[in-house]
């Protein structure tokens, strides 16, 4: 007989553990997919292009409704998980409902962050998260307004673009000294800046927020240096944190996020945590390659595999307003490193390869990321790089063709 497992959470990494099961353990588990929103899972990082109005509302959708159909999943839409029994093994739902499990995996992920701003009550400000979000963006937008975005990381600059291209006047505001500073250095931090501006996007950084002003609506945001930013739209992207109260409610430990071992399994026995929610050793890692890899880890293990995760590195590799982003690694360079950098402003390309004893540190590309994998797994496989060292730079079809170092990444001879 199928053991029930019961995920709460309904998003990316939820589905890819349901994928994972049901491939190399189909019927073990009679999986019930918990999720508080009305539809089922979508992917969040095209919430920009859909805002864009570049995807249809449809295209979301990670898996189609047949695809649930057929390995037998129950999802419980619209509801919300409001506690855990963990000594009865029991999840309940708003509005009484209550699901016994045998194994429990709290996929909860991220809640954008609201700040604590005078005036943030106001009709006008809103955050970036949900399909909800972008509904109402679309809506204001069509008014032709004036937005103003708080937040110049990844969440922010993509509904800054999405709301351009909907046709809003926008401004980003940022606190930082530069647009995406987790994931560039200060030289391609700058080319991005341009690109946005090119774009028709203003940029304001070193720029705090304060206050938001209006009566009865939003009227504009105030900044610390007394300036305001005269707008009818205030869009809150200035960061997410993971979604834990749920475990906390249930006494799991929870620092950041839900504490996890390497096996995913939480302080209490049966109980995971996977994605954004999750924090593994200190860490919170808030992106989707992350979590597919904890939710494989976990498939494995609750097929009874002996297996253990032991971290993600750092990556990142997307488009970001249309602009080619990619960061991995140690790309600002700690001591004993050193920078390889091509940069052409002309062409909105720029590359810095950060190199230690002879192996990839770490990189940063923008514009042109057609050689992103392949400095990915140059990092991640340690492969000594000595031998094309000069055209390192210039990316895999520039090395030298007589180095095997130049194909696939090659191990270290013994």
């Amino acid at each position: 007989m199928s053991e029930p497992l019961v995920i709460v959470g309904n998003g990316m990494a939820a589905t890819r553990l349901v994928d994972e099961l049901t491939r190399t353990a189909p019927g073990r588990y009679a999986i019930t997919v918990v999720g508080e929103e009305p539809s089922i899972a979508y992917n969040r990082v095209l919430l920009s292009s859909l805002l864009a109005r570049e995807i249809e509302d449809e295209d979301l959708d990670l898996k189609p409704t047949a695809w649930w159909d057929e390995r037998r999943v129950s999802i419980v839409s619209g509801r919300q998980a409001i506690g855990i029994d963990p000594k009865r093994k029991v999840v309940r739902l708003r509005g009484g409902k209550q699901l016994a499990y045998s194994k429990l995996v709290l996929a909860t992920g991220s809640e954008p962050l609201r700040l604590p701003l005078p005036g943030a009550d106001l009709p006008g400000v809103q955050t970036f998260r949900t399909r909800t979000d972008v509904s109402t963006m679309l809506l204001r937008a069509s008014a032709k307004v004036r937005a103003v975005v708080i937040g110049g990381g990844l969440l922010g600059l993509e509904a800054a673009y999405g709301l351009k291209k909907a046709g809003a006047e926008v401004t980003i505001v940022h606190l930082m000294d530069r647009l995406m500073e987790r994931q560039l250095d200060a030289c391609s931090a700058a080319m991005l800046k341009s690109a946005m501006e090119a774009l028709g996007i203003n940029v304001l950084l070193n720029a705090e927020s304060v206050a938001v002003q209006g009566r009865r609506k939003v009227g504009g945001l105030r900044l610390a240096d007394g300036r305001v930013v005269e707008c009818d739209l205030v869009v809150m992207a200035a960061g997410i944190r993971p979604r834990a109260g749920l475990a906390r409610l249930a006494d799991l430990k929870v620092n950041r996020g839900i504490v996890v071992d390497d096996r995913m399994q939480t302080s209490a026995p049966d109980i995971y945590a996977i994605g954004e929610c999750a924090e593994h050793q200190g860490i919170c890692y808030g992106l989707v390659e992350p979590a597919y890899e904890q939710a494989a880890v976990l498939a494995r293990h609750l097929t009874g595999e002996e297996t253990g995760y032991a971290g993600s590195l750092l990556a990142t590799n997307l488009k970001v307003s249309g602009v080619g982003v990619f960061s991995a690694g140690d790309f600002m360079g700690a001591g004993g490193t050193e920078p390889i950098i091509l940069t052409d402003p002309e062409h909105g390309t720029y590359r810095k390869i950060v190199v230690k004893d002879g192996r990839i540190a770490g990189a940063v590309l923008l514009g042109d990321t057609t050689d992103a994998l392949w400095y990915l797994d140059l990092i991640r496989s340690g492969a000594p790089i000595s031998a094309m060292r000069e055209g390192l730079v210039f990316g895999r079809a520039f090395c030298s063709t007589s180095d095997t170092a130049c194909g696939e990444p090659q191990a270290e001879a013994a």
